[in-house]
């Protein structure tokens, strides 16, 4: 079968096929379970497939802790790893890339206000530990934009939210990352519907990834018409939220006030 036969057939997009294909990423289990229906394979066929499936989490530092975490979001994290330049926009919440601890740490508690103390910082020390990408050899480039909002919530209380503000200072003065506001005094704009991060990756071969996360759950978009939606509603983002010094010049003046 061509990939395009298996697409139509499945309903599994093109984009994840190659990437399954060329070892890019693993499937996950409901990819797999519909590729080992498609091609008929036998129970033994199944058994051992689904076996190196659950067992193949392996991803460097998550390591001791991986299967305790999401699937979508060990998925994510993945893609992340392997991205060039990752365009980041929150309406409510710092990127996780450039969040610190005790944000992070707020942050996962009020989301998640269910999850255990282990659960918690579990996902904190993942969120911390894939920050070292903006600081390995070849570091990743990441554009941030973000809502005024997400700057003046107190996640955390004062405290957390003046180190967190000076933290996002101390990033924007790195030649491979951009930090950009939208203040209120904008209005509306066309990321109010929610946040989204768009990857491309080293290998012109690799097709470009949006990921949204989304109270139904997490979604991996990959179609070119996808692709031209959210490059046009980040260069608006752009458009709109102050340049990177006037937006450095909000945050010191937010940091201020909470001294």
């Amino acid at each position: 079968m061509t990939r395009e036969d298996v697409a139509r057939a499945t309903g599994i997009n093109e984009a994840t096929l190659y990437r399954v294909e060329k070892a890019r990423a693993r499937p996950q289990k409901r990819t797999l379970i519909a590729l080992l229906d498609l091609y008929a394979a036998n129970e033994t066929q199944r058994a051992d497939l689904l076996a190196v499936q659950n067992g193949s989490n392996d991803q460097g530092w998550l390591r001791p802790y991986h299967s305790e975490l999401p699937e979508e979001y060990t998925a994510y994290i993945g893609f992340e790893s392997e991205a060039r330049t990752i365009r980041n926009y929150e309406s409510l919440f710092i990127p996780g890339l450039a969040q610190t601890e005790s944000y992070a740490r707020a942050v996962v508690r009020g989301v998640l206000p269910t999850a255990s103390r282990k659960e918690v910082e579990q996902r904190v020390q993942a969120r911390v530990e894939r920050q070292a990408l903006l600081t390995k050899e070849d570091p990743l480039q990441l554009w941030a934009i973000v809502d005024e909002a997400a700057v003046r919530r107190l996640v955390g209380g004062r405290e957390v939210m003046r180190t967190q503000t000076r933290h996002l200072l101390q990033l924007a003065e790195e030649p491979n990352i951009t930090i950009q506001v939208i203040p209120f005094e904008k209005g509306a704009h066309a990321g109010m519907t929610g946040n989204f991060v768009h990857m491309d990756f080293p290998d012109p071969a690799d097709p470009e990834l949006v990921y949204v996360d989304t109270p139904a759950g997490d979604l991996f978009l990959e179609s070119e018409a996808e692709m031209r939606r959210y490059k046009s509603m980040f260069e608006h983002l752009q458009a709109v939220a102050l340049g990177p010094n006037d937006s450095a010049g909000l945050l010191a003046r937010v940091a201020e006030a909470r001294d």
